[in-house]
């Protein structure tokens, strides 16, 4: 009975954990399709509206996606003037990267 219980804890743990990871990967969708979208290919398909703009599934190949974060606390400047300057808070962070690392080939 105390291994039941113990698995049980556990599943629900994972599970719990799962569902946070899950809504990190929704809000980090919903912040890249507000803000990104007009010039990025955002999903795991498609091309960026802007070609020189790199689709995100891409971002692996050009980044290490952890060392964003640095880069979004501070703000992503670019060579292009036409991107917006970001500054995320490190809720919007975690919530971007982990959107991220759910879409890379």
């Amino acid at each position: 009975m105390k291994r039941l219980t113990l698995l049980c804890i556990a599943l629900a743990l994972g599970s719990s954990a799962a569902l946070a990871q899950s809504g990190r990967v929704q809000r980090g969708f919903t912040f890249a399709q507000t803000n990104c979208s007009q010039c990025h290919a955002i999903g795991r398909f498609g091309d960026s509206p802007i070609p020189e703009a790199p689709p995100f599934r891409t971002l692996h190949t050009l980044y290490p996606i952890e060392d964003l974060a640095e880069a979004f606390a501070e703000g992503i400047t670019t060579g292009h003037p036409s991107m917006p300057q970001f500054e995320l808070d490190p809720a919007q962070i975690n919530d971007l990267l982990a959107y991220l690392q759910s879409i890379q080939g």
